[in-house]
């Protein structure tokens, strides 16, 4: 566990089609912690380096390539409707794999992505629960579809020896409090739940939608 004067990069995965709630529930929430967590950093990594279209249109910057990208703490995979040319684009899989002795995460969809990567080989995982709009398959049913996972869970929150996956959409804010709570501890975690002002909704969801150790 860190100090909370210890550095920690986290690394946030993004592509075209990452839905904006997933950057706002990674990136916000770390923006927040860094109040009480000042050694906290974050840098946004993509295939290439500068302007990336979000699903609504919204447009984010990369601060670097899979080439160029520093090592990270932990690395966290964002979701959104683009990952469906994400299981299947190599440069993307390719980086993931390289993130052997790394820790790694992902926000609703991006565990599809972690899947087709095989870093959730053998693993529980969890992701969105419902289909939404045209889709026929809820992602969760899909996790197997793109890797080996051991199975699938319907939970807010699973850790499974490292590899965190939060489910969909506004559970991103659970899963990075989970994992600062992974970094700094359960203390810390809770202090910036209640800068954030969501420490009632974390407590909630923990009691509606188990967090999972497997």
């Amino acid at each position: 566990m860190k100090s909370r004067e210890e550095p920690v990069l986290v690394g946030v995965v993004v592509y075209e089609g990452v839905e904006p709630i997933d950057i706002g529930g990674t990136v916000g929430v770390m923006s927040m912690a860094q109040r009480i967590l000042p050694a906290l950093r974050y840098t946004v990594i993509a295939e290439a380096k500068g302007p990336v279209k979000l699903a609504s249109g919204l447009v984010m910057m990369a601060d670097s390539d899979f080439q160029s990208a520093p090592s990270c703490d932990v690395y966290v995979v964002t979701g959104g409707p683009g990952w469906r040319d994400q299981v299947k684009n190599t440069a993307m899989l390719d980086f993931l794999k390289s993130r052997q002795t790394s820790a790694l995460a992902s926000v609703c969809t991006g565990a599809l992505i972690l899947s087709a990567s095989g870093q959730l080989d053998g693993k529980t995982a969890t992701t969105r629960r419902r289909a939404v709009g045209a889709e026929t398959d809820a992602p969760v049913d899909l996790l197997a579809t793109f890797g080996r996972i051991s199975s699938a869970r319907e939970a807010a929150i699973v850790d499974d020896h490292g590899v965190v996956t939060s489910g969909g959409v506004s559970l991103a804010i659970d899963g990075m409090l989970y994992v600062l709570g992974k970094l700094y501890g359960e203390a810390a975690r809770d202090e910036v739940a209640r800068v954030i002002e969501y420490d009632r909704a974390f407590a909630a969801n923990r009691g509606a939608l188990k967090h999972v150790k497997a």
